[in-house]
């Protein structure tokens, strides 16, 4: 089962909120891929929330594009910054990216993020998010969040 950012957003808006704002503190994050044999592959990636939808743009037959052509599945791990302090927590995102060939949407992309041409654009269907932070410097906290399930919080001293 997976979802939309829309409908994540729409069902869990505060993490939503949280997740969309650590990804804008910083430009590049990791994300991870399966090669050809199984084995992960991570790269940096720029992202963008736009229009109810969280995509990725990839240059034109990056091995991270046809790791996602091959196998559509993916985690993305927001930039943690510099130092240990990770304002915000620690966030990742999984599940699975659709290619986008449709020239309609991929024009609205161009036009919003003008990136450099050619380029692979994925939309993604969401399977989890999880934030991981630490709360009144006492508890280890883990939010996760999947398709149909209302958040669960653990704390761990």
């Amino acid at each position: 089962m997976s979802t939309s950012w829309a409908a994540f957003a729409e069902a869990e808006p505060d993490l939503a909120r949280t997740v969309e704002e650590r990804f804008g503190s910083f430009t590049h994050h990791v994300l991870a891929t399966l090669r050809r044999d199984g084995s992960p592959r991570t790269t940096g990636l720029e992202v963008r929330f736009l229009n109810g939808e969280l995509w990725l743009g990839m240059m034109p037959g990056s091995l991270k594009a046809l790791d996602l052509r091959r196998d559509p599945r993916f985690a993305l791990q927001a930039n943690p910054g510099p130092g240990t302090g990770m304002g915000g927590g620690d966030v990742r995102i999984s599940g699975r990216a659709v290619e986008v060939e449709d020239g309609r949407t991929k024009g609205a992309y161009v036009k919003e993020v003008e990136p450099p041409e050619p380029f692979h654009l994925f939309r993604t269907e969401l399977t989890e998010v999880v934030r991981t932070c630490v709360e009144d410097d006492t508890y280890l906290v883990v939010q996760v969040w999947r398709p149909g399930e209302p958040v669960r919080t653990l704390r761990r001293t």
